[in-house]
């Protein structure tokens, strides 16, 4: 059946014209899809009962099963979402004050090397189409409760984005669309390890999404250590092609860096994060490190990120700490995953139910 949340959804507009129904029809269906939460075809009560039989037997809507879904008390929630291959990816909402952000995944796993990172402990199995980068964005849209929608999106959660920017885009339009979810490119963020194809690829297909790159060492002897991909870059490449993308957009560019204690977190590790990014116009995010289990990285101590920040705003960088949360949901990218290879039985009701 043809997954009707591929953005490459010319087929579902000729399925309609070859049955002769009105134009409005295929926007009904997209209502329905983005702003309606359908769980199904039969909720999309304005179509004729013989029109959704048809779309249900010729579409699929939902291609996912829920394999878990848990919720903190700062009221972040993750799920652990399964694909009809088994394949498995996770996808969380987080509030804040009135923001409703979602860090949504664009890969099965991960092939980028960073050592400390959950996400990557088991290579990468395949990319997410277009299709599936949506779904999750609209699995937690419908956790909201009715009259909140969602606000903020971060493609930061499994795998590298920019590895997959062919499906990424597509499922970024749709959500940035105004018969989409409405979510303004201001208040999209695609972060990646830097891939300067791709980041030039961006800024030549003159994209508006704000850019946030994973940094974690100021220098490549560490951070060749830390981001195995690194060895076939280099730092100063990546940093080319943020400028590039910056002159192109206009958008202010991030730039994280996770502190791993006794390895990036020292007095002179932020000295050198100082001198590689004076002079631009960017945030540093700076991300204590979430413990993953079985992986030999701790966080700094209060004391030690203290210092860190003091040297880097003293050297006139802008710095946003961030909040840990959701700590008590194996909230690190790929630790939900994880377990759930090990442990979790698979689900047996279809997503759009949960």
């Amino acid at each position: 059946m043809t997954n009707l949340l591929e953005p490459a959804n010319d087929h579902l507009r000729a399925w309609l014209a070859e049955r002769g129904m009105p134009g409005f029809r295929f926007a009904q269906i997209r209502h329905w899809l983005f702003a309606g939460r359908a769980r199904g075809f039969e909720d999309m009560t304005n179509l004729p009962k013989a029109l959704r039989e048809a779309l249900a037997a010729e579409f699929q809507l939902w291609t996912s099963r829920v394999v878990a879904h848990k919720v903190t008390d700062d009221g972040t929630e993750k799920l652990l979402v399964q694909w009809s291959d088994g394949q498995q990816i996770e996808c969380v909402l987080l509030l804040d004050g009135g923001r409703r952000t979602i860090c949504i995944s664009t890969q099965v796993g991960c092939a980028m090397g960073c050592v400390f990172c959950a996400s990557g402990l088991e290579g990468v199995t395949r990319n997410l189409t277009a299709g599936e980068i949506l779904e999750q964005m609209l699995l937690l849209d419908r956790l909201l409760p009715e009259g909140e929608r969602l606000s903020h999106i971060v493609v930061m959660g499994m795998g590298e984005p920019l590895a997959n920017v062919d499906a990424l885009l597509p499922a970024l339009h749709e959500a940035s669309s105004p018969t989409g979810l409405a979510i303004s490119a201001r208040r999209i963020t695609i972060s990646t390890v830097g891939l300067p194809p791709a980041i030039h690829r961006l800024a030549e297909a003159n994209c508006r999404y704000n850019l946030a790159v994973s940094l974690h060492a100021a220098d490549d002897d560490l951070r060749n250590q830390l981001v195995k991909v690194n060895k076939n870059i280099g730092l100063d490449e990546i940093l080319r092609a943020a400028d590039h993308y910056f002159e192109a957009s206009g958008r202010r560019l991030t730039f994280e860096y996770v502190l791993l204690a006794g390895l990036n977190d020292g007095p002179d590790h932020a000295r050198r994060l100082v001198t590689l990014l004076r002079g631009r116009t960017a945030l540093l995010n700076v991300i204590p490190y979430n413990p993953v289990t079985g992986l030999p990285y701790r966080t700094p101590s209060a004391t030690a990120v203290n210092r860190f920040l003091e040297i880097v705003r003293s050297g006139g960088i802008n710095v946003f700490v961030r909040e840990r949360k959701g700590d008590k949901i194996d909230a690190a990218c790929g630790q939900l995953r994880r377990g759930a290879l090990e442990v979790l039985p698979l689900a047996t009701e279809p997503a759009a139910g949960c």
